[in-house]
């Protein structure tokens, strides 16, 4: 069914951009850099790839000014950024916001080694992990009262199971004092004694900001806490020591309070009939006014965003010019790429598989005349056994006719050559017969 109306090129870009920065947060990307351009507006760009595949990205000069030295091409690189689309062009990208090189970095060494060390004294096995409760009577949380980790750990209860009560611990999660405040926080949380389970983590962040979860003294504390613990740090890609030495590990906060509360989904389920009975217009009125909300929230763009773009279409203006320079050296290479093919299908394995298919209809075809042969020569014996036969003695002997012997067993000729008396042995056509002689005529009579 056709649409009343199509999309222009401009709707269908910004929809397709305000999906990819709403549903995406920030990621981190590893890969190659290849590409790199660095025009006069201070702005960098440049390809990330790997073996397969390779993306976009785009670092404006408020960002890029904060490293000591820009990348070289090839250099292996982790970024942090925002996925978006660039709508002039329609060019899926990353804007980055974060650039360092990949690889063991001084603070990578550091937790590689507290890990092998607290492995190693056996903070990590299964055996020691407490079970965590599947429906907890009281749920403690180990984080900063201001970031977005609580934040998201209260909305998943309330929307879970908002009977179950809350403590907050409060600490810092960064800085220089965090690790001593975590620690206490975990302490005053088993003194405390209301909890069954403890909740310890942050949002997202860099390994710098992550750090305070990776300290010896952090670890050991959640180790020996009485409580089970549900370690709740950073993104999904975000790995911390506090990870491998609490009980359960979840990617996100929102995730930890997924995993500890029980879905009230089926006690509300008739309730939640009811009021769909009760409230449908006013949900209808609603919807309609969210999606008003919606429009109008797609209209309005960021100005640093506008500035952005705008700054992107010149830089790529400035590079449009270029690559006029450039057309004569793909045609070459197309050139040579034609000749590769042509080349390719001129392969002695190819002659070969042709010569071999020759061949293989050659000896089929031998096979077949000698069996012919064969055949016709089998034919020309047969006929020549018929003539053969045809004059042999012994048809003759078959149509009635005999060979007579005399004593010394030579054929008789002649009647005159035997005697009365004589012994004789006569071949028929089937057997032989033993006689004597009685009498002899000669001549014709």
């Amino acid at each position: 069914m056709r649409p009343s109306r199509a999309l222009t090129v401009s709707e269908l870009n910004h929809q397709a951009r305000h999906l990819l920065e709403t549903s995406f947060m920030q990621v981190w990307v590893e890969g190659e850099l290849s590409g790199f351009s660095r025009p006069s507006s201070g702005h960098w760009y440049f390809s990330l790839k790997d073996s397969k595949c390779q993306v976009r990205c785009a670092m404006f000069r408020g960002f890029n000014q904060r490293l000591s030295s820009p990348p070289r091409e090839g250099d292996q690189v982790r970024i942090r950024g925002k996925v978006t689309l660039y709508e002039n062009r329609g060019d899926f990208q990353i804007v980055v916001e974060h650039l360092e090189p990949a690889g063991l970095g001084a603070l990578q060494q550091a937790f590689e080694e507290l890990k092998r060390k607290l492995q190693a004294e056996g903070l990590f096995d299964t055996a020691r992990k407490k079970p965590v409760p599947t429906l907890p009577r009281h749920i403690g949380v180990v984080t900063s009262p201001t970031g977005a980790a609580i934040h998201d750990i209260l909305t998943v209860l309330a929307r879970r199971c908002p009977a179950i009560p809350v403590t907050l611990y409060p600490t810092s999660v960064q800085g220089k004092t965090a690790t001593a405040e975590i620690v206490q926080a975990i302490e005053r949380a088993q003194a405390h004694g209301v909890a069954d389970l403890l909740i310890i983590g942050r949002g997202g962040g860099s390994l710098e900001d992550l750090w305070c979860f990776n300290e010896e003294a952090v670890a050991r504390a959640i180790a020996a806490c009485t409580l089970p613990t549900v370690s709740a740090v950073g993104h999904e890609v975000d790995v911390t020591i506090a990870d491998f030495v609490a009980d359960l590990r979840a990617p996100t906060p929102s995730a930890a309070a997924e995993k500890v509360s029980p879905d009230q989904s089926q006690w509300l389920r008739r309730l939640a009939e009811l009021e769909q009975r009760l409230g449908h217009a006013a949900r209808r009125r609603i919807q309609r006014q969210e999606e008003r909300l919606v429009q109008l929230a797609r209209r309005l763009r960021d100005p640093r965003r506008e500035l952005q773009d705008k700054a992107q279409r010149l830089d790529d203006l400035d590079l449009r010019l270029g690559k006029a320079m450039t057309q004569a050296i793909e045609h070459r290479w197309l050139l040579t790429r034609h000749l590769h093919q042509r080349l390719d299908m001129q392969t002695p394995a190819r002659r070969i598989d042709a010569a071999s298919e020759r061949l293989q209809q050659a000896r089929d075809r031998l096979l077949a005349a000698i069996g012919h042969r064969l055949r016709r020569q089998r034919d020309r014996a047969d006929h020549l056994g018929q003539t053969l036969h045809l004059v042999s003695p012994l048809a003759t002997l078959g149509r009635g006719y005999a060979i007579v012997r005399g004593p010394s067993g030579t054929i008789v000729r002649n009647a005159g050559e035997l005697t009365p008396g004589d012994p004789i042995s006569a071949r028929v056509g089937r057997g032989e017969i033993q006689a004597e002689v009685t009498s002899v005529k000669t001549g014709a009579e």
